[in-house]
């Protein structure tokens, strides 16, 4: 697969203006060069300049957007505005919620940081990260993956005193990347 070819960061700031308190991104009005038409130019600035933009919300809950024919990840732009440069890590949502792309609530992680925030599944009985029900033992688990190792953290007679532990050992591990919830 070809590698994907996204615009500048100077490039953006020419499309798209970003607030940082708010997370949202806007078109800016395209000149006529960037047009075939002067009737296309003006088409497309009525309908679109001064517009929110990257208001669509991608399959996996994050909003995104197109330019110059890619798909662009709205807080990746938001970034790059920002920062000048293109993230070479992820960038992870602090609050974990997908479409709060205010700049506060961004920072790049490596894929194993962002993979420390994520919620409990949901087919979890418990309903707690890092808590399994050990039906050999009867007991509550407590387990929690660091440096592509799982790590047993014990077996408790409650989800909540498991949750304990793998809380402890989560904030010990993942430092401010830590997800308890």
């Amino acid at each position: 697969m070809a590698a994907r070819i996204l615009p500048t960061p100077e490039q953006l700031r020419e499309l798209l203006r970003y607030e940082p308190d708010t997370g949202r991104l806007f078109w800016r009005p395209r000149p006529r060069e960037m047009f075939n038409t002067d009737r296309s130019a003006a088409t497309w600035n009525k309908r679109f300049a001064g517009q929110q933009a990257f208001a669509t919300k991608h399959r996996q809950g994050y909003l995104c957007g197109v330019v110059f024919y890619e798909k662009v990840l709205a807080h990746r732009a938001a970034w790059a505005l920002h920062h000048g440069e293109w993230p070479d890590e992820q960038i992870d949502h602090v609050n974990g919620v997908k479409t709060d792309n205010r700049i506060a609530n961004l920072r790049a992680a490596t894929h194993a940081q962002n993979l420390h925030n994520m919620r409990a599944h949901t087919g979890n009985p418990s309903k707690l990260k890092g808590v399994t029900f050990d039906k050999a033992r009867g007991k509550w688990m407590a387990r929690i993956m660091t440096d592509r190792k799982e790590l047993n953290l014990g077996r408790f007679d409650t989800p909540e005193e498991a949750h304990a532990a793998y809380c402890a050992a989560a904030r010990k591990h993942h430092g401010e990347f830590a997800k308890t919830q």
